[in-house]
């Protein structure tokens, strides 16, 4: 018997939960997490083949931008099949995300099996901590994402891009909830501790230039901030 599992890949996904599993009944699916949810891919995948189950299909879904391309997928499911060990169910991919209920059958059907020959996690550029000077942090939580956390992510990724500046610059992290959800969608700016609410794509663009690039904080959305030492 096959088992089918939607897999929720972006931070997006984390916040339309209850749309995802809605989606997962009616395809016939487990539903399963990336990050930032549960239950997540390796627990669901652990549970399944403890249960006997001999073939599992992965199919992703991306709520945004801000998620890895489908190749994650692959990867990740690929170390978790090479770690599980001899007893490991045969694990396939789709090769492509779904983005729309009508792809399902077909993205199924082309759905392609893990093998040892697979990628797995590896990257030449993730074995050391990178050289950042700031770090920005994108909150994804339920709250920011339905007020528009995803325009905030675009505009400092486009902003950052438009300045020159790299990964070995600013690293741009989306994260769960950080608080306040009144000033949603929240953004801060480390080690500065500089925090922003309200962050929308325009304000976004004007924390990359003044902030990140002049080293002046934005004070139109900046928060206030009191440290207990």
């Amino acid at each position: 018997m096959t088992v089918h599992v939607l897999v929720g890949t972006s931070p997006a996904d984390a916040a339309r939960r209850s749309e995802l599993a809605t989606l997962a009944d009616e395809v016939g699916a487990k539903l399963a997490f990336l990050q930032m949810a549960v239950p997540s891919l390796g627990d669901v995948l652990d549970s399944l083949a403890r249960g006997g189950e001999r073939r599992l299909v992965l199919v992703g879904v991306s709520g945004g931008q801000g998620g890895p391309g489908v190749s994650w997928l692959r990867r990740i499911a690929s170390e978790w099949w090479r770690s599980y060990g001899e007893d490991a169910p045969e694990l396939c991919t789709a090769p492509a995300y779904l983005t729309d209920r009508s792809e399902w059958n077909a993205l199924v059907d082309l759905a392609r099996p893990i093998t040892h020959g697979g990628p797995g996690l590896t990257s030449a550029a993730w074995e050391d901590v990178p050289g950042h000077r700031h770090q920005v942090f994108v909150c994804r939580g339920p709250r920011c994402t339905a007020a528009g956390a995803e325009g905030a992510w675009k505009g400092l990724v486009l902003g950052l891009m438009g300045a020159g500046l790299g990964d070995d610059d600013v690293l741009v992290t989306q994260t769960g909830c950080q608080f306040p959800c009144n000033q949603a969608p929240v953004v801060t700016v480390q080690p500065d501790d500089v925090w922003y609410g309200q962050v929308d794509k325009a304000a976004a663009g004007e924390i990359v230039t003044g902030h990140l690039v002049a080293g002046s904080p934005v004070e139109r959305v900046r928060l206030p901030r009191t440290r207990r030492d």
